[in-house]
């Protein structure tokens, strides 16, 4: 096929890690630059959850996302054409990426998006409708969520619609199939996929613009055969950059053992972006195998879910009531402190050898009660028996003293073993966790807990434990939410379901990630990207790599 000029875009190499592959570089668009890697932040429907586009550009972003297949539906391209396109309209006026709706004919097709993708639910058993009519030669044909209405989506449409959106890098159209789908069916979706693409390559040249540019998008499922064949594809073709797609298996290790195996089949004289990927641990291996932008909808999500996004030594922290060393408490501390001191873990523990203690001290009391009564008629004892009610009365006495003490006591002990915990963790060896994350090696262990609770890389701020904690959700963060609102004010906000708190812990999220690609392109120019995954990955984390994916829209 002959070539197609991209004359207002360049990929400009910057920089490559001595120790891996990655690299650092520069995505030119009529609409600015994009420093790479990158994260590309999922505006879906021209709108990002909960936060303006003025605020995302605040806190450092440089490229957004909107999704075709949506837009096609509400509000229509044409009326986004006639309001000046997608940067006019949504008031970014930067940099934006559409993809082609392929994703969503999947999730049309099969009723439900990332869980089957992962193979790990049963889309009529959840409840999902499946609007999907028709996949055929032509394009997919479906019924409309937003009114009924029957579409045909050809990959001529596809690009007509992205031309009317008018973001600056588009995608072709394809067809993502679910992990569960076997090698006939993968291959045939693969071939009419790359037939797909050839006719918006077509397309594409017939309607140049010069203000757009095209990527093609490698499938092949879970099948090394086929993601060789259709790496071989997009090589081959005159798009100016490439896009992984597809199925990437059921978790961590699949996802990464195929990336790489993609990545690696692909030109480096192209930028190479991994769709709808947005996990901490995810994107480090990514940039090692030479990958230059993500996208995903997982920082904003869970950011309007109340779930702010942390970097590893938030997981090393103790309490919050000024007593950073716990042996600063005594005997004579009051037990209310110190139960507030406890991470959530082990305040149900106390309640629960509280609630049991409690039962033995009404047991003893019960029993001083009954031999309280026996001595009030003692006269009718002998004294033999007069002598064992007053050895029990003192045994049960001795009892009830010693059952005190185990409730007064049981605090502390419980403060003493969360110390004991936090000083292993804090002198435990770190591990470089991009080692298991690119070998697979050894069995997959899952993250202990903290102060905080389980270590991942997002916290709740629902959490009970932060309610009444000042300080900031990091203190060296210098976004808008961490320099002006405490962990306990957001913690009121999601408790009082006020809506400001969605905006100020997706603000925190989305400044979280721009600082993340920051420090990894520093790290690879520096060549230190090892350390700057230990400042964002726990050690217990980057020994998990058998979750689940974090797989967004």
């Amino acid at each position: 096929m002959d070539s197609i000029v991209y004359p207002q875009f360049s990929f400009e190499l910057t920089g490559k890690s001595s120790k891996s592959k990655a690299r650092t570089g520069l995505i030119t668009t009529p609409h600015g630059t994009v420093e790479t890697p990158n994260f590309i932040f999922c505006a879906t429907k021209a709108a990002l959850k909960a936060v303006t586009t003025e605020q995302l550009r605040a806190e450092g972003a440089q490229i957004m996302l909107s999704n075709t297949y949506h837009l096609m539906l509400q509000p229509g391209a044409e009326t986004v054409a006639k309001l000046g396109g997608l940067q006019k309209m949504t008031g970014w006026n930067g940099p934006m990426f559409t993809d082609s709706g392929g994703y969503q004919i999947f999730s049309m097709g099969h009723g439900s998006v990332s869980e089957e993708i992962k193979g790990k639910r049963n889309a009529e058993g959840m409840g999902w409708s499946k609007t999907l009519l028709k996949i055929d030669e032509e394009g997919a044909t479906f019924r409309s969520y937003v009114d009924g209405n029957v579409h045909v989506l050809t990959p001529e449409k596809c690009i007509d619609i992205q031309r009317q959106l008018g973001a600056d890098l588009i995608v072709v159209l394809d067809e993502c199939t679910p992990f569960n789908i076997d090698r006939d069916y993968t291959k045939q979706s693969m071939d009419r996929s790359h037939r797909w693409a050839v006719r918006c390559l077509e397309h594409f040249r017939r309607t140049d613009t010069l203000r757009q540019a095209l990527y093609g998008i490698v499938q092949g499922g879970i099948y090394s055969d086929l993601r060789q064949e259709s790496a071989d594809f997009v090589n081959d073709h005159p798009f100016f950059g490439m896009a992984i797609g597809g199925t990437l298996g059921a978790t961590k290790r699949e996802m990464h053992e195929i990336v790489a195996y993609t990545r690696g089949m692909l030109r480096d004289d192209r930028p190479v972006h991994l769709l709808g990927i947005g996990g901490i641990r995810d994107i480090f291996h990514g940039v090692r195998q030479g990958i230059d932008t993500f996208d995903c909808v997982h920082p904003t999500r869970l950011g309007r879910h109340g779930s702010a996004l942390v970097r590893a030594d938030f997981w090393s922290e103790g309490p919050y009531e000024g007593v950073s060393d716990l042996s600063q408490i005594t005997q004579d501390t009051p037990v209310e402190q110190i139960v507030e001191l406890l991470p959530p873990s082990l305040r149900n523990k106390l309640r629960t050898k509280q609630a049991r203690s409690s039962d033995r001290l009404r047991t003893y009391t019960d029993e001083l009660a009954k031999l309280k009564i026996a001595g009030a008629a003692r006269s009718v004892l002998t004294d033999a028996r007069e002598q064992e009610r007053h050895e029990k009365l003192l045994k049960v006495k001795a009892k009830i003293a010693e059952v005190n003490e185990h409730i007064r006591l049981l605090p502390f002990s419980m403060l003493e073993e969360h110390r004991r915990t936090i000083l292993a963790r804090q002198t435990r060896p770190t591990r470089s966790s991009g080692a298991s994350s690119r070998t697979g090696e050894g069995k997959d262990k899952s993250p202990s807990s903290s102060y905080h609770g389980r270590v991942r890389e997002h916290v709740p701020m629902r959490r009970s434990h932060l309610e009444h904690d000042p300080r900031p959700i990091d203190p060296t963060c210098s976004c808008y939410t961490c320099r002006n609102f405490s962990r306990g004010y957001l913690h009121h906000l999601f408790k009082a379901e006020e809506m400001v708190g969605s905006t100020l812990v997706t603000v925190h999220n989305i400044a979280f990630m721009n600082r993340l690609m920051r420090d990894i392109r520093r790290g690879i120019a520096e060549d230190r990207l090892d350390e700057v995954e230990r400042e964002y990955v726990h050690p217990d984390l980057a020994e998990s790599v058998g979750d689940s994916l974090t797989i967004g829209e």
